[in-house]
């Protein structure tokens, strides 16, 4: 990959205002931290929908449809009005709770807590009303068929009728595989909605971890299944429910133990189901084809593997003008791409090809036989809208430089084309694929206006192997002075599908990256080897050394920085969360000579203590790579803190389970080694809400006082 190096540096000081340094208002936490009573948010525009080739803006007191060429209003209707043809108990509080999920029909699907609401708005009558008991939860309504499918507990119901009777340990319709390989749900309705595919976890195997509530008068433990690396891995299987027969029959896919099922699609007809497999190595994987009414496989379509790892993220994708051709995406090239099969499993043509990669397949265009996707085909900083034919012609569907998203119109005619750059926090327009029209819904001002703000640098330099460039960000005081001698916190994430710098609003700057330059310190940030949107090698090349490399790079941003005149190197920080708690440890035990201050956040200290998909992916098991395993184990490195380091832990962190930090500081006990611990006893992973604000108080009391 050829990066050209740049200097970008924005400086949003006096943007708009002209005012002086002296008149403008310093932001607080609570100004810049999500969860604060004066959060300073970037205007926007929620809940944007389609209606057809009509766009829908809802607001709290009403619905409005846009015409989409020229951004014509109509009122469809108010909350009132709606409500006064309501009974009382299915009244709505917001018009945010209203879609038109129908293109050519006038009905309104009302989501209230435990109703479901189709309204007729032509002839204002209530059509049907959907009731849920008030524990049911991941609710999945069938558009076009009306059927509905949730869980209580760790049973699936379909439209009142429970299709599931498992004991305790048995999971149904519930994602699965800790919710990694692109999977985010567990029901997948068939394109009419006659049929259900679900997932069936049995954890009965897995060891529980007992998480601790200590909210009631005795604290209550709640065992939850989580399987660790190199441990025993629950068993899926998956599941079809006939709606009209009322009947269910699973996969035949063999003995389940050590092998994962994703990517769950159908065929357009209904007839076929198609999953990728993956062995527990994950260096291995297949797309199948089920028949939908027996289960039985029908044919192993597409083969792949890797001496490291292979990842599908994405199902396959019917192309809707021919039902016989799909979309498959892959890294096989070293960039995730999208090729073109037909169900014989014969590759036709890959359809887009470069060194950078596809982020999302957003939808098709029928008419013009258009694929729609999105990549970072100008920039790993950016990401584009284009969209490609059969033939592998490619076309840029939007101008501004930047970060894009786009929603689709039905016929795919066109799109919401949402975008912010280092120069404008938010746009919205409404794009036009076929006149190349657009008109805008949204140009949000920055929020901060009035208020001081640093200066911003983007730019790159090279990685520990002196041959790949690495972008940084600095963010530096308002009143930089180069004469001075500043402090530095470096902020730290590291870790894979994770990227800190993109060319977004602020480069993508966070809320107390500024409010720590504001107090006199450069706040730092290098997107290492093993971080997003560069490429398979890229990430890959931290495989069986988590950590290790990444730290490697990392050093080298902090020699570059101290050999800028500007940078007080005895005064060195580094802060990071999950694994970038991993990386503050990382470089503060392996470098204690270099980093004087760490606040930690959620650390993962050992890998062995991480669920298997992830774990096993980039670190192989335990058994296979013990030297890898010890390499990266911070417990091993205890007797090596010189600095301050603060660790903050959530008391029922699911994900980096508290063991992690439970263990460091055991380690440093034995090593006489003394780190600083706080503990967000009734939060998970992160810490949200107006909590957030206490925390980001909290490690900035910690640099305040050490560094």
């Amino acid at each position: 990959m050829k990066i050209k190096k740049q200097l970008f540096c924005l400086l949003f000081i006096l943007t708009s205002t002209f005012l002086s340094a002296q008149d403008l208002k310093t932001p607080t936490l609570s100004h810049l931290i999500p969860g604060g009573s004066n959060y300073l948010a970037v205007e926007n525009l929620y809940s944007i929908s389609w209606w057809g080739d009509f766009y829908i803006i809802p607001s709290h007191e009403q619905l409005n449809i846009h015409q989409a060429s020229t951004g014509e209003k109509n009122l469809i209707i108010t909350k009132d009005s709606l409500n006064s043809n309501l009974p009382e108990e299915d009244h709505t509080s917001s018009m945010y709770r209203v879609s038109l999920p129908w293109a050519k029909e006038k009905k309104l699907l009302i989501k209230n807590s435990d109703t479901y609401i189709i309204y007729d708005w032509e002839n204002r009558k209530l059509v049907r009303k959907i009731n849920f008991p008030k524990s049911s939860e991941n609710i999945d309504f069938h558009t076009t068929s009306r059927n509905v499918a949730y869980t209580i507990k760790n049973n699936l119901y379909v439209n009142d009728k429970r299709i599931t009777v498992e004991p305790e340990g048995v999971v149904c319709g519930k994602s699965v595989h800790q919710q990694e390989f692109g999977i985010n749900k567990g029901t997948f309705w068939s394109p009419k909605g006659n049929l259900l595919a679900y997932y069936k976890m049995d954890e009965r195997m897995v060891t529980t971890y007992p998480q601790v509530d200590v909210t009631t008068r005795i604290s209550t433990v709640n065992n939850v299944h989580y399987p660790m690396a190199g441990m025993k891995s629950h068993k899926v299987y998956v599941g079809i429910y006939n709606v009209t027969s009322d009947q269910f029959i699973y996969l035949n896919t063999g003995d389940p133990t050590d092998r994962y099922f994703t990517n769950i699609s159908w065929s357009p007809d209904e007839k076929y189901l198609y999953l990728i497999e993956l062995n527990r190595a994950q260096n291995a994987a297949k797309l199948c084809q089920y028949d939908a009414h027996t289960g039985n496989l029908v044919k192993v379509l597409v083969e792949e593997s890797h001496s490291k790892y292979v990842e599908p993220q994405n199902p396959i994708s019917f192309l809707p003008w021919d039902s016989s051709l799909f979309i498959y995406q892959s890294e096989k090239s070293g960039f995730n791409h999208l090729y073109l099969y037909n169900t014989n499993g014969e590759l036709i043509r890959q359809l887009t090809t470069g060194d950078w990669l596809v982020q999302e397949l957003i939808g098709y265009n029928t008419k013009r036989k258009e694929i729609i996707y999105r990549s970072t085909e100008i920039s790993p900083l950016e990401s584009h809208i284009y969209s490609v034919n059969g033939k592998g012609e490619r076309k840029l569907l939007n101008e501004e430089e930047g970060v894009h998203n786009a929603l689709l119109s039905e016929s795919g005619d066109f799109f919401i084309d949402y975008y912010s750059n280092p120069a404008s926090p938010r746009s919205i327009e409404c794009v036009s694929l076929t006149k190349k029209e657009k008109h805008t819904l949204l140009k949000a001002k920055n929020p901060l206006d009035g208020y001081l703000e640093p200066t911003i640098e983007v730019d790159t330099l090279l990685a520990a192997d002196n041959k790949t460039p690495l972008y940084y960000r600095m963010v530096k005081p308002a009143n930089f002075d180069p004469n001075k001698k500043y402090p530095v916190v470096i902020y730290v994430y590291g870790g894979p599908h994770a990227q800190m710098i993109t060319k977004s609003w602020q480069w993508g700057t966070r809320g107390w990256d500024i409010y720590m330059a504001n107090k006199g310190y450069i706040v730092f940030t290098l997107d290492n080897r093993g971080s997003d949107n560069r490429g398979l090698n890229f990430e890959n090349c931290t495989h069986r050394q988590l950590g290790v490399l990444e730290t490697e790079d990392q050093i080298k941003g902090i020699e570059w920085l101290t050999q800028q005149s500007f940078i007080d190197s005895s005064r060195i920080g580094v802060h990071g969360w999950s694994y970038g708690g991993h990386m503050t440890l990382s470089l503060l035990l392996r470098h204690p000579d270099l980093v004087k201050v760490g606040v930690a956040g959620g650390p993962v200290v050992d890998w062995s203590y991480y669920e298997i998909m992830y774990g096993e992916r980039y670190m192989d098991s335990p058994q296979s790579n013990p030297e890898g395993y010890a390499k990266t184990n911070m417990k091993n490195f205890a007797d090596n803190l010189k600095g301050k380091l603060l660790i903050i832990h959530g008391g029922i962190d699911g994900i980096c389970v508290p063991q992690h930090t439970y263990s460091f500081l055991n380690a440093c006990i034995n090593a006489g080694t003394y780190p600083d611990l706080f503990i967000y006893p009734n939060h998970e992973h992160n810490v949200i809400g107006k909590d957030r604000v206490h925390l980001h108080e909290k490690i900035t009391r910690y640099f305040e006082n050490n560094l």
